[in-house]
């Protein structure tokens, strides 16, 4: 049978995280890393398992140093082990107040140290490398004041009595295994390079990590150190997505080529399974629509490990069928039957299940969300502004309308839009509907009206090329985005409800009224108007997209 190498012994940490990863395999004991690497590399064990982070030690950075010396073979998986960490003593009366001397490992006694800071500050500390060994050489001598710090499976089995269990709470510790093949993409991975000794450049870090964010690559986990013999910086680093992907690929070659400018410059260490430090408490989320957009969140949500059902009108999963199997439902419908769709699926979601609305129209479709569930059930509304052409999230805005019943499970699901690059604004729904008659509604209808206008006047596509500075174009962009896309999704637009009805038929009074200024030739009243906007308006609101106003210039100058 084929061997699984670890350091530590029968009862050790390692060697229980060895039992999870595959309890039929011979657990081979090594008694350092460089015995654990020789049993690897010399064909004698089919992987080697080590720890490698440590949630109250964080990295274990003499182990990262150990990758350097790995030359052949892959990182293929992961063990997340949480270590119940306990004091024993060998007397059965022995008290905590009775213990002079502290024994245990090194990672045991560090993981421990605010315990032992708290009760046994006048403790001797003593690091051993072999627990069981040290134990028996104790029970030959004396044990009277002496206790050993070490799991609670490995105290009892070896006969010491428990005096505090999990000594150390949260503690967990991720232990890589490296195997002679490379691991198959799973579709929830993550991939770990290390860079050969990188020659000194400005920026370089910065580019490097640019590469992997442009393509919506998320980094993991990043950490530096200089090259012991050439002291040169190297870097180690974990991002999300097999190496057999595309996008991977690619920001390898552009590294590579453009950026170090030296060929395997990146060591490829693994790709694994991605695995979860945090808790997640969403496994499943259900959506009920299948058009483009719930696709569009449907692909990123399963990248992150979630299970995603697509219900609608010709689906073979009922939405009613899905809204029993997952932990969130979504609706993402047009706009216009949003409500009637919350009003006949809301009842069916019970306590402990959260709906999320992605839309557009706030207020009405809130209330109807609150009055058709349980008041058990979790109730967020995301209206997302970008469509399912965009390739990322990455500085798109989310406006995020919680309510008084948005619980963990919303949270959960804002953190993974503020992990793919999101800006995320949290409004109240009466502000959110009216804001969105300024950003959409309004800019909407203007861009059809003015098409129409167009038309009205025989106006032509090269009559305005030819009489349209770059400012003024502004409009003339904003109508061709409209007239090129979905229509149906721009009336909808055009007609929610709620508080941007009235930012629209407050711009026709307005609008009315400037007309007539502008047909009486009142100069002086409509530059006074002018003053009053910018005052109301502000000189930081002005001169900061007066910048952004001459960037689109400088771009459209290129493009023209």
């Amino acid at each position: 049978m084929t061997r699984l190498a670890v350091v530590g012994t029968a009862g050790s940490l390692a060697w229980q995280a060895a039992r999870h990863f595959d309890a039929a395999k011979t657990i081979h004991p090594c008694a350092d890393m460089t015995a654990l690497l020789e049993t690897f590399t010399g064909g004698q064990a089919e992987y080697g398992l080590f720890s490698v982070y440590n949630t109250r030690e964080g990295e274990r950075k003499q182990h990262f140093r150990f990758f350097d010396r790995i030359t052949t073979g892959y990182w293929v998986d992961n063990v997340v082990l949480y270590s119940q960490i306990s004091l024993g003593v060998f007397e059965e009366t022995g008290t905590v107040a009775d213990v002079r001397t502290v024994v245990g490992t090194k990672e045991s006694l560090s993981q421990c140290e605010e315990y032992i800071a708290t009760h046994l500050s006048l403790a001797t500390e003593i690091s051993v490398a072999n627990v069981n060994i040290a134990i028996e050489a104790i029970r030959q001598g004396h044990g009277a004041g002496l206790a050993v710090i070490d799991s609670e499976e490995n105290l009892r089995s070896l006969g010491l009595q428990v005096l505090e269990r999990e000594i150390a709470p949260y503690n967990r510790t991720r232990y890589a295994v490296f195997g002679h093949g490379l691991a198959p993409a799973s579709g929830y991975d993550a991939t770990v390079f290390i860079t050969e000794p990188l020659p000194d450049r400005v920026g370089l870090l910065v580019d490097i990590l640019g590469e992997f964010s442009r393509r919506g690559i998320n980094i993991l986990d990043l950490r530096t150190e200089n090259d012991v013999k050439t002291q040169r910086l190297r870097i180690y680093l974990e991002v999300e997505g097999h190496i057999a992907e595309k996008n991977m690929s690619s920001a390898i070659e552009h590294i590579e080529a453009r950026v170090i400018q030296q060929k395997g410059a990146l060591r490829l260490l693994g790709s694994f399974p991605r695995v979860d430090m945090r808790t997640k408490h969403i496994k499943t989320f259900g959506f009920i629509g299948t058009g483009a957009m719930s696709q569009w969140f449907a692909e990123r949500l399963r990248g992150e490990g979630y299970n995603v059902l697509l219900t609608g009108r010709k689906s073979e999963l009922r939405p009613e069928e899905m809204v029993q199997q997952a932990d969130v439902v979504v609706i993402c419908v047009p706009i216009s039957a949003t409500s009637a769709t919350v009003q006949h699926y809301g009842p069916l979601l019970t306590q402990g299940q959260a709906l999320i609305l992605l839309a557009g129209e706030s207020e009405g479709t809130i209330q109807s969300a609150l009055a058709a569930t349980d008041p058990g059930v979790e109730v967020m509304l995301v209206h997302n502004l970008w469509g399912p052409k965009a390739a990322t999230m990455r500085d798109k805005n989310a406006i995020i309308v919680r309510t008084s019943r948005s619980g963990v499970f919303c949270s959960e699901f804002e953190s993974f839009l503020y992990k793919h690059g999101a800006d995320i604004f949290h409004d109240s729904p009466s502000k959110h509907d009216l804001l969105m008659g300024v950003g959409q509604r309004l800019p909407t209808i203007i861009s059809v009206a003015l098409a129409m206008t167009l038309h009205d006047n025989h106006i032509t596509s090269e009559d305005i090329a030819s009489h349209c500075s770059l400012t003024s174009l502004y409009s003339i962009l904003a109508m061709a985005r409209v007239h090129s896309q979905n229509a149906r999704t721009y009336a909808e637009i055009m007609a929610t409800a709620g508080d941007s009805r009235k930012i629209a038929w407050d711009f026709a009074k307005n609008l009315h009224a400037v007309m007539r200024l502008a047909d009486d030739s009142s100069i002086a009243a409509l530059t006074e108007q002018i003053d009053e906007n910018a005052r109301n308006l502000s000189a930081h609101f002005l001169e900061a997209r007066m910048r952004q106003a001459t960037a689109v210039d400088e771009v459209l100058t290129r493009m023209l």
